[in-house]
């Protein structure tokens, strides 16, 4: 699962998760899109405008799409929708993929020591970010951290893996600028999301 507000989804959520999926021959990969965030400000398009533009650029593609936060109410906690699927796949081993900057503010997630009980962390990291300073991260890592997809595959939960992907420098904030600012965003995010977000006037000043 790789979750996130894709407030738009674009081009470097779609290459990160196909990157990993490859990389460890996963069996299958769900895009997470949340509700409400708890650490980053609010969308600023609606849930089903999200969820509506992530299975344009899902189409034709490996990636599939895990709405349930979107169902829910209030702050979406990664913690939480992670029991939950460990309670519906009890035998399946669980990964969750997350950037190196989240790695490295992992201490600031809500019930953090948790999630390694459910699920292992894949971490797509990428050239510029540095290894996490705080102590308990340092920690962790030194007791958990695998280089093996093996290692994710003979265990359900428990370890952290940390996966080289190309640096596609791409971020919603950029794209909601562009379009704030009359600019194109074609090319980085999938053109039925380009024509999407157009039709609907979203992140218009």
């Amino acid at each position: 699962m790789l979750g996130g507000t894709f407030d738009p989804v674009h081009c470097g959520h779609l290459r990160a998760a196909i990157e990993v999926y490859e990389a460890l021959s996963l069996d299958e990969i769900y895009l997470l899109p949340a509700r409400l965030p708890n650490l980053r400000e609010s969308p600023s398009a609606s849930a089903e405008h999200r969820l509506a533009m992530l299975r344009l650029a899902v189409s034709d593609s490996p990636l599939q799409i895990d709405a349930r936060e979107l169902a829910g109410t209030g702050v979406s906690y990664s913690i939480d929708t992670l029991h939950a699927l460990r309670r519906e796949r009890p035998r399946d081993s669980l990964c969750f993929i997350l950037g190196q900057d989240a790695l490295n503010g992992l201490t600031r997630w809500h019930r953090w020591q948790e999630l390694l009980d459910v699920a292992h962390l894949i971490v797509a990291t990428r050239p510029g970010f540095s290894a996490p300073e705080a102590p308990e991260l340092v920690t962790l890592l030194t007791r958990v951290q695998t280089s093996s997809a093996q290692t994710l595959r003979a265990a359900l939960a428990g370890r952290i893996l940390l996966q080289p992907i190309p640096l596609l420098p791409i971020s919603a904030t950029d794209l909601r600028a562009r379009i704030r600012a009359g600019r194109s965003v074609a090319h980085l995010t999938p053109p039925g999301v380009v024509e999407y977000i157009a039709q609907h006037r979203l992140y218009q000043p």
